[in-house]
């Protein structure tokens, strides 16, 4: 099954990919690696949620926002790969979660990530991981998501 295909099955449109809000593209190729920018949730250009998790925002809220930033990310290496079909592995996942100082859910947060990658991609989704408290992130969002893909050819 094609990765179009599962996104379909799932229900998940492929969004357009989201502009940089700095000097930056929002993924590279080198050899046969992908390396994505800091994917922020946006949705048609905005996010719909703002501020640190633990105060003002829910884990579960942030845990949706994770997914939101990690399909930003898979939309960012469809635009350099040409398509998802070629991504043999998904090596590493980085999620930046904006903190509360007493919130330590992080991992948790990160799992909106984690899943959304696994479901989408399936095998080539199982990836290592790192799940990051931060003070604060860029126009207050309380995730961010980073992507290493390896591609097939």
């Amino acid at each position: 099954m094609s990765v179009a295909d599962r996104l379909a099955e799932l229900g998940i449109e492929l969004p357009g990919v989201a502009a940089p809000v700095a000097a930056y593209v929002p993924a590279v190729v080198t050899g046969r690696y992908v390396y994505t920018a800091g994917q922020l949730p946006f949705v048609d250009g905005a996010l719909p949620v703002t501020g640190k998790v633990g105060a003002g925002v829910d884990a579960d809220t942030a845990t949706a926002q994770a997914r939101v930033a990690a399909l930003n990310a898979l939309a960012a290496v469809a635009s350099v790969a040409g398509s998802l079909d070629r991504v043999a592995r998904v090596v590493k996942v980085t999620v930046f979660v904006a903190s509360d100082p007493s919130f330590t859910g992080q991992p948790g947060v990160a799992n909106g990530a984690s899943t959304l990658v696994g479901e989408v991609l399936g095998d080539a989704g199982v990836h290592a991981r790192s799940a990051v408290g931060v003070a604060v992130l860029p126009l207050d969002a309380p995730v961010e998501v980073e992507l290493v893909v390896e591609l097939a050819d």
